[in-house]
């Protein structure tokens, strides 16, 4: 069930609190139309992990790399709008597991998503006026994280 970010300060406590949930290993999905959020939430999921610089969009070098000590735990901020298949994945040489960094994945449709236990997919959609809509699809790993979250947004309305 979708829950509503009414502004721009909530979205970026959320990236707060899901900053805060990540482990080494995590995907987290940002799914959306062009202009929804999904660079915003990404931005303060970094910022909230101890970036202090600046968070440039990935858009066109598909993966930025973050690294302790700049940031809490390694990360890789991924844009994959130009992208168009899983195979593309390889390429570029990013690992997924346990032990591999954080991925924050914007556009992760365009590969064919990316889906697991370890995995956090959110679809983010346009409400009226400022709000958005966050959908969210839940690995088993995030379960118990994810309602942590949603008690501190109120949860779905």
């Amino acid at each position: 069930m979708p829950f509503i970010i009414a502004s721009e300060i909530q979205m970026n406590a959320l990236g707060r609190q899901l900053a805060r949930q990540l482990t080494a290993g995590d995907v987290v999905t940002l799914s959306g139309d062009l202009g929804v959020g999904k660079t915003t939430l990404a931005r303060a999921i970094i910022a909230a992990l101890g970036f202090e610089a600046e968070v440039p969009s990935p858009t066109f070098p598909i993966l930025q790399y973050y690294d302790p000590p700049e940031i809490r735990l390694p990360l890789v901020h991924a844009d994959f709008y130009r992208l168009s298949s899983a195979d593309d994945l390889e390429e570029l040489g990013l690992e997924l597991g346990e032990s591999a960094p954080v991925l924050l994945a914007e556009w992760a449709e365009n590969i064919g998503g990316l889906a697991g236990d370890s995995t956090l997919q959110l679809q983010i959609g346009f409400g009226d006026a400022s709000e958005r809509m966050i959908d969210a699809q839940v690995g088993a790993n995030w379960t118990m994280r994810w309602n942590d979250i949603l008690k501190f947004t109120d949860g779905p309305k």
